[in-house]
């Protein structure tokens, strides 16, 4: 089993420590590349896949890097229905 492969399963456990830095890794081995909304826009940001025309949005956590449980569950919900993950 690939780092990939582990980090895409330790994803859809729904973890209460997954971290920001993980999710970016994992969203860029599925081509989505980060695009922050501007100067204004906080903590704010976007990841657009190019080949698939799909935006994923959220904000950056912050104090903690961990991600919120809403948020997990709406980014495996946005990944299966582009088809990245079953």
């Amino acid at each position: 089993m690939t780092k990939i492969d582990k980090l895409k399963k330790r994803f859809l456990s729904k973890p209460k420590d997954f971290k920001y830095s993980e999710l970016k890794r994992l969203l860029n081995h599925f081509g989505y590349v980060e695009k922050p909304k501007g100067k204004t826009s906080g903590s704010r940001v976007s990841y657009l896949n190019t080949t698939v025309h799909n935006i994923i949005s959220l904000h950056r956590p912050h104090p903690a890097p961990e991600l919120k449980q809403y948020q997990i569950k709406e980014i495996i919900e946005e990944l299966k229905r582009m088809g990245f993950i079953k």
